[in-house]
């Protein structure tokens, strides 16, 4: 039995729990990431796990939960389609690292245009492998502050990257005139809700539930709030 073929299983375990259907080549590409981010991360320190189930568990699986809300609150059918035409819309990884959630989001979507962003050359080196080695035209990785990005992105994503306010206002020049932000938190952040300034509202926030994984996850969704009238 290969490495590869306990990881394959529990994937697949994985987005039964989730009621995903992926489109073809997409569980294989999955994998293929996975192992690359075991490869690398013994050299280039992308991540603190190490162990590969844990890996699966904390990192794949972590961010595929965030597909079905992300499609829903876009207004995109359920489940991705396979397609040729320009992506249905634009999102944005802040802090990307090792590229969690954007890789696995634009594996997951390809009617998904993903840029991952962040500050650390060796991280986007290795979603520019990544990008080429697994055929995703629509992954792209920048080597910049997010603050010096000027977009537009419908949708900008977070996972363990900064305070809710740092994030949206740090971002708030890339964010489109109808955009929303996205973070991906562990235990609902009441202190960093509380501390957003006036300008950025809170519409959402929505319980995960990530298959193998004993802990807290919701998805805090924002939005710029309205301009009032004078």
């Amino acid at each position: 039995m290969t490495t590869m073929q306990p990881a394959a299983a529990a994937l697949r375990t994985g987005l039964s729990a989730l009621g995903l259907v992926l489109p073809e080549g997409a569980e294989a590409r999955l994998l293929a990431y996975l192992d690359a981010l075991q490869r690398w991360n013994r050299v280039y320190n992308l991540t603190a796990l190490r162990e590969p189930a844990q890996m699966l568990t904390h990192h794949l699986l972590d961010s595929l939960a965030v597909v079905v809300p992300l499609r829903r609150q876009s207004g995109l059918p359920a489940l991705p389609a396979v397609t040729m035409r320009a992506p249905a819309r634009r999102v944005l990884d802040v802090g990307s690292g090792g590229g969690l959630p954007g890789v696995v989001l634009a594996i997951a979507c390809p009617d998904l245009e993903v840029t991952c962003v962040d500050a650390v050359a060796k991280k986007v080196a290795f979603i520019e492998q990544i990008a080429a080695t697994l055929r995703l035209p629509h992954l792209h990785g920048v080597h910049a502050r997010v603050q010096a990005l000027s977009g537009p992105y419908d949708v900008i994503v977070s996972r363990a990257f900064a305070s809710l306010a740092d994030f949206t206002a740090w971002s708030r020049l890339a964010l489109a005139p109808d955009g929303v932000w996205l973070a991906m938190k562990g235990r609902v952040p009441q202190d960093e809700i509380a501390a957003l300034p006036p300008t950025v509202h809170v519409f959402h926030v929505e319980p995960l539930t990530v298959p193998g994984l004993d802990a807290q996850r919701c998805l805090v969704w924002m939005r710029p709030a309205p301009v009032e009238s004078p």
